[in-house]
């Protein structure tokens, strides 16, 4: 056991540096984060996410669920879990201008889950909560100006790091909190030039959004226990129109170059002169009511079955600095899946231990581009695999699935993305009957 702690403490300190330098840089290359505050990510644990991410109603004794933080109160009384994740997801974007493809892997979060007594348990960790990572080259025509090049570039996350308690006041009720501190960088760049007319102003615009504050989610579970090992349980999460601090820096400059010919060579003049420039400018943001409600039927060791419904009103979101919210529609997330063990306790069978999982997902995602919301849908599946004479657990996961068309000049996204994650599970809470 002192060697599994130690193996423990020592994967902490090596990937905690990884994981913070992966939260302040963009995770992601998507035309789709230019808009809002980026990619959005599923707030789902790596059991979660080969299940469509349906996990607002579950309740695992060895797994973390970060989604609701009810969930807490399922660990084990004597265990301790630590669980880190990383993902990678390769894109093929494709318009009426033309294809490309990418790929992104990084780190994505650690999390820990430990009882606190014998109805209070705890948990923390880091998390992302969204991307921001385009780079962008649109070329036009102007009348009597000839040849115009729009360029947009932009990266930077934002992330939270939580603290959470869950309790049960009663029997079967366990009510959640976690209270987070949310933070992280936005860099967004934008130029007007005239390839062709080096006398005519191109335009360049830096516009840097950065968030601190603290917030709180709340989440409530409430189990119905019947025959045969059987339960059902119900699942609810709330953040009500969280206000953070936002510091917004912005500067515009307008540049020309314009070549004469002195004597026998050329010479290249060019001006500079700034439009506007702020700095550190205070606000605050405002953002979405968020509500969630899920299902969870189970059979102990057998089968979990569970469906999700997560609403957002982006509609509604304050945004600071004058900031329009026009392309922002209110966000709505539908999901289902599943986990099938064939033998949990199976002696002679590996296979017969593993959990199988699978899951579905829909969603009408915040982002409204020519009046036409973006859409994506996903498919998941995936296996736990049981780490050998411990509860430790290695999960595996992929999703494949479509966001956005084609139509009205828009972009269509066919993406695949992979999870692996690490629960790490120990008995760090047994009193010695000899010292």
């Amino acid at each position: 056991m002192r060697e599994f702690r130690g193996a423990l403490l020592l994967a902490g300190m090596l990937l905690f540096p990884a994981l913070l330098f992966a939260q302040f840089n963009n995770n992601t290359t998507s035309p789709f984060s230019r808009f809002g505050l980026g990619d959005l990510h599923p707030q789902t644990h790596g059991r979660g996410a080969a299940m469509g991410g349906a996990s607002l109603g579950s309740r695992n004794s060895q797994q973390i669920n970060f989604a609701n933080p009810a969930s807490y109160t399922a660990v084990d009384s004597l265990a301790f879990l630590f669980e880190f994740g990383l993902t990678g997801k390769f894109s093929g974007y494709k318009s009426s201008l033309g294809k490309f493809a990418t790929d992104d892997v990084n780190f994505r979060y650690f999390a820990m889950n430990f009882p606190v007594t014998s109805r209070i348990a705890a948990s923390m960790g880091l998390t992302p909560w969204s991307d921001v990572g385009y780079d962008l080259l649109v070329n036009d025509s102007i009348p009597m100006s000839g040849n115009v090049q729009y360029m947009y570039y932009g990266e930077g996350s934002l992330s939270r790091a939580y603290f959470g308690l869950a309790a049960e006041p009663f029997r079967n009720i366990s009510v959640g909190a976690n209270l987070f501190y949310f933070f992280g960088t936005l860099n967004r760049i934008s130029t007007v030039g005239f390839p062709d007319n080096t006398e005519i102003y191109s335009i360049r615009k830096n516009e840097v959004i950065r968030l601190r504050d603290f917030g709180v989610n709340f989440g409530l579970q409430a189990t119905l226990p019947m025959k045969n090992n059987q339960s059902l349980t119900f699942g609810a999460t709330l953040e009500s129109k969280p206000t953070f601090t936002a510091f917004n820096s912005d500067l515009t400059i307008k540049t020309v170059s314009v070549t004469l010919i002195e004597g026998s060579s050329p010479q290249t003049y060019s001006d500079s002169d700034t439009l506007s420039f702020k700095e550190q400018v205070k606000d605050k943001i405002t953002l979405p009511l968020s509500a969630g409600v899920g299902l969870s039927y189970v059979k102990k060791n057998k089968l979990e079955i569970n469906a999700d419904y997560l609403f957002q009103g982006w509609s509604k979101a304050v945004f600071p600095f004058g900031l329009t919210n026009e392309l922002l529609k209110d966000r709505s997330v539908v999901s289902v899946g599943g986990e099938y063990i064939p033998d949990r306790f199976s002696i002679r069978s590996y296979l017969a231990r593993i959990a199988y999982r699978g899951g579905l997902r829909y969603e009408n995602s915040y982002i409204a581009i020519n009046n036409q919301q973006i859409k994506d849908f996903g498919m998941s599946f995936g296996v736990g695999l049981p780490v050998y004479r411990s509860n430790s657990t290695v999960n595996l996961s992929a999703e494949i699935g479509k966001r956005g068309n084609t139509k009205n000049n828009l972009i269509r996204e066919h993406y695949a993305r992979f999870n692996l994650s690490v629960n790490l599970y120990d008995l760090w809470f047994i009193k010695r009957r000899f010292d």
